[in-house]
């Protein structure tokens, strides 16, 4: 009994470890992805939309979580969004990897995470433009609550989620916590994330980071 007390033990340690390290890179990402100049249009990103839960939205109840299986691809149709997936981890200074910049069509989806559509905080990325033209993410922060995101997966599933929330988060004091962490133990959730709030010329930088939160309402084929 006492063995199997300290390997539970040792295994939630494991787990807390973990979640540090992710916090950490997400809050890297958070407050250093943006530094890299994405665009020269200086988009506000429609950032005047994203106001959070309206209070007559009747969102549907969360289901049950699906197994594990990889994204393939990211549909929203509320953007007019179809786009692949790729896989991503940390780069070297332990910010999680956007997509390649020569890929602004492409969502990346943080591997060493929660797969979209098992239990836990799923993380997805997109640029929000170009040197030359928006990118996949552009319109992101108009997406409202209530939207749908259906996420097709290796295993010819598709998790389909329901925006719950948008949030515009100023890079200054970015809480990685309050962006990414679960909003319902035991639900699986989705969380998007794109660079947001003005570009500032000077510094090369966006302000904000725009957050979207998911949480899965069904399952397709």
């Amino acid at each position: 009994m006492a063995e199997r007390e300290r390997s539970s033990g040792a295994g939630r340690l494991l787990t807390g470890i973990a979640w540090l390290v992710l916090l950490l890179g997400l809050w890297l990402w958070g407050s250093r992805v943006t530094d890299i100049r994405l665009g020269v249009s200086a988009p506000t990103t429609g950032d005047i939309a994203a106001v959070g839960r309206p209070p007559e939205v009747r969102l549907p109840h969360a289901v049950k979580p699906l197994g594990n299986a990889r994204p393939q691809r990211v549909d929203i149709p509320a953007m007019g969004v179809q786009a692949p997936v790729v896989a991503r981890g940390l780069d070297r200074a332990g910010a999680i990897d956007p997509p390649p910049y020569d890929q602004p069509g492409v969502v990346a989806w943080y591997a060493a995470g929660v797969e979209p559509g098992a239990v836990g905080t799923a993380l997805m990325v997109g640029h929000v433009d170009t040197d030359t033209r928006p990118a996949v993410f552009y319109k992101l922060s108009a997406v409202k609550p209530g939207d749908t995101v259906r996420v097709a997966r290796d295993d010819g599933t598709v998790a389909e989620f329901t925006v719950d929330d948008v949030q515009v988060l100023p890079r200054d004091h970015f809480d990685a916590r309050q962006a990414y962490g679960p909003r319902e133990s035991g639900r699986a959730e989705l969380r998007l994330v794109t660079c947001g709030g003005t570009f500032d010329r000077t510094t090369g930088t966006y302000t904000a980071n725009v957050v979207v939160s998911a949480y899965l309402t069904g399952r397709g084929v």
